[in-house]
């Protein structure tokens, strides 16, 4: 009789108490050992020597330090960072990411970005802060209503699924880009009663070919593309000039994307009438960077994916695909290097 080796899984992530217990009960086979490392050093070599499954956020050990590595399962999903990793050449070696973790917050920020953009928010916090009730405030404040408004979602992963669930009861035209439009259902993960799986929620789908014909028709658009070589840069001077005439952009994917100097030039000029930013090319941004006088620009440092339940989400997903292995099932939302994510 042939007895099943453990599966030895290191996580250098901290997850809740109820998170731990459900991984480790999944099977006594499973042997989890957690080291919140900050440093390769951290570890153990002879921890590394035996680890077959690693949940990380941005450590990673040079290959000759684990032999017998099989997955990586990151903590975050967006990781560029890992494009030049050695890792990459270690053959049969399966990565995956946390796309689908973070769609709930990530959309209600969007959300609240669309209302507060429409809404004038901007203009009404400067109006407070001078405690001002102008005279004009009719045409001063007259919002752009979210209601009856066209929507574009360059990308259609996990996040723009969840944003155009979300925007259902707001009698809003759903329009969006993907890579492959012949295949609108999603085969990543999604939590139960989230996101779009089987992509009912868009009115359109356009190649990213068409994505300028796209911009045209819209009212608002977000951005929420992965950062690979075919999406940097892909939204600059000549997508910013085929947007509508006061429309409104919100950008929450990776630096590197959007043009932020054509997007100044754009709300300088008034081409469009708000945007808001989460990320941007320089982090921290610097206090003297030319985006903090923009009129009309929400910033916020990056923080549209926080939430206190992100750990726990991340933990779910992370059973999930744990299962999928030990049953030696397609994991979910796997990288692949030739796509870059």
């Amino acid at each position: 009789m042939v007895v099943a080796k453990n599966i030895e899984v290191l996580t250098t992530i901290t997850f809740p108490e109820a998170v731990m217990q459900r991984l480790k009960s999944m099977t006594p086979r499973i042997k989890v050992t957690l080291i919140p490392a900050q440093d390769t050093k951290d570890v153990p070599v002879e921890t590394w020597n035996k680890i077959e499954v690693l949940y990380t956020d941005v450590l990673l050990p040079e290959p000759e330090l684990v032999p017998n590595l099989k997955w990586i399962q990151f903590h975050y999903a967006g990781i560029d960072f890992i494009q030049e990793s050695p890792l990459l050449k270690k053959p049969d070696l399966i990565f995956s990411t946390m796309s689908g973790a973070s769609a709930i917050q990530e959309a209600e920020y969007i959300l609240m970005m669309l209302l507060a953009l429409g809404h004038r928010m901007p203009e009404l916090i400067q109006n407070q802060s001078r405690k001002e009730w102008p005279n004009n405030r009719w045409e001063k404040f007259t919002p752009s209503e979210l209601s009856g408004s066209t929507v574009g979602l360059v990308g259609y992963g996990s996040i723009s699924r969840e944003v155009a669930r979300v925007l259902q009861p707001f009698n809003v035209k759903v329009l969006a880009t993907k890579k492959d439009v012949m295949h609108p259902i999603d085969t990543g993960y999604s939590m139960e009663d989230h996101g779009d799986p089987d992509g009912n929620y868009f009115h359109r789908l356009y190649p990213m070919q068409a994505l300028n014909q796209m911009l045209k028709l819209c009212d608002f658009v977000v951005v929420t593309v992965p950062l690979t070589p075919e999406t940097r840069g892909m939204f600059g001077a000549e997508e910013i000039r085929s947007m509508k005439q006061g429309s409104f952009l919100i950008h929450v994917s990776r630096s590197g994307i959007v043009d932020e100097n054509a997007l100044m030039e754009a709300l300088n000029e008034h081409k469009l009438a708000g945007a808001a930013l989460d990320v941007f090319n320089q982090e921290p941004l610097p206090a003297e960077s030319p985006l903090w006088k923009v009129p009309n620009l929400l910033i916020t440092p990056h923080v549209s994916g926080f939430s206190p339940h992100y750990r726990v989400r991340a933990g779910d997903m992370f059973a999930e695909n744990l299962n999928r292995y030990l049953h030696g099932e397609p994991i979910l939302n796997q990288y692949l290097p030739e796509r870059h994510y």
